[in-house]
C-alpha cells in the first residue's frame, strides 16, 4: 500500500499533460533545427566548402546543431535559431554568391518541411482524429512541426545579423561595404536581443507566420482530401 501511495505521490508531482506539451514542442524543434543546419552544411559542401563536413556538422544528430537558448526560444515563443554551421566563404568560387546561397538554404528547408508536414497533417487527420491519445499526439506533432519550421524559416530570413537574411542581403551590396558589415556581424546579436526583448518583432513575425500558414494551407486541404479516400 505504501508503494502504491508513493507512486501516486510521484504522479501528482508531475503534470504529465505539461510534460506531453513540452515534448510535442521540443521534438519538432529539434527536427527543424537539425534539418535547417544540415541544409546550410550541404549547400556549402556542394559549392566547394568542406568546413562543415570536417567539423562533423553534416550529421542528423541534433546535439551537434543545438543552441540551448535558440531551442528554448523555439519552445516558448515559436521563433528561434540553432548553432551556426561553420562556413569558409573563401572556398567558394564566388564568395558572396556562395554565402548567400548557403544562408538561404536553411530557411528554404524550413519552408519545405512546413509544406510537407502540413500535407501529412491533412493526410492523416481523417484516419487519426478522435482515435485516442496516441493518435492525438501524432497529429499535434505534425501540426507543431509545420508551424515551428515555418516560424524558424521566417525568423532567420530577417535581415539582422547574424541571421541568414542578413547574409543574403549583404550579398547585394558592394564588396567593400560587405567586408565591413561581415566584421561587425557579431554585434548584430545585441540589436536582435534588444528587439526580441522589447517585443518590437512580435507583431510582424506573427503576421508573417499567419500569412505563410494561409499560403501553405491548400497543401493540408489536398492531403485531407487524399486521406478521406485512403482511410
Amino acid at each position: 500500500m505504501k508503494a502504491i501511495n508513493g507512486l501516486s505521490d510521484i504522479a501528482n508531482i508531475f503534470d504529465f499533460d505539461q510534460v506531453r506539451d513540452i515534448l510535442i514542442r521540443v521534438i519538432p524543434a529539434l527536427l527543424c533545427i537539425t534539418l535547417h543546419e544540415l541544409s546550410h552544411g550541404f549547400a556549402a559542401y556542394a559549392l566547394g566548402d568542406d568546413t562543415a563536413k570536417n567539423a562533423g556538422r553534416l550529421s542528423l544528430n541534433p546535439i551537434k546543431h543545438l543552441d540551448p537558448m535558440g531551442l528554448l526560444m523555439m519552445v516558448i515563443f515559436g521563433f528561434g535559431y540553432a548553432k551556426p554551421v561553420p562556413v569558409n566563404m573563401m572556398k567558394f568560387r564566388n564568395p558572396k554568391r556562395g554565402m548567400a546561397i548557403t544562408a538561404f538554404a536553411g530557411p528554404l528547408s524550413n519552408v519545405v518541411i512546413a509544406a510537407v508536414f502540413l500535407f501529412l497533417y491533412g493526410l492523416f487527420l481523417p484516419g487519426l482524429y478522435g482515435r485516442g491519445a496516441v493518435a492525438e499526439i501524432v497529429l499535434d506533432m505534425l501540426q507543431t512541426t509545420a508551424t515551428l519550421s515555418l516560424a524558424m524559416g521566417i525568423f532567420n530570413l530577417l535581415p539582422i545579423p547574424p541571421l541568414d537574411g542578413s547574409k543574403v542581403l549583404f550579398s547585394l551590396i558592394p564588396d567593400e561595404a560587405y567586408l565591413k558589415l561581415m566584421r561587425v556581424e557579431r554585434y548584430g546579436f545585441i540589436v536582435l536581443a534588444v528587439l526580441l526583448y522589447t517585443g518590437v518583432l512580435d507583431t510582424p513575425l506573427y503576421w508573417l507566420l499567419d500569412g505563410g500558414i494561409k499560403l501553405l494551407m491548400p497543401l493540408a486541404q489536398w492531403g485531407f482530401g487524399l486521406g478521406r479516400l485512403i482511410f
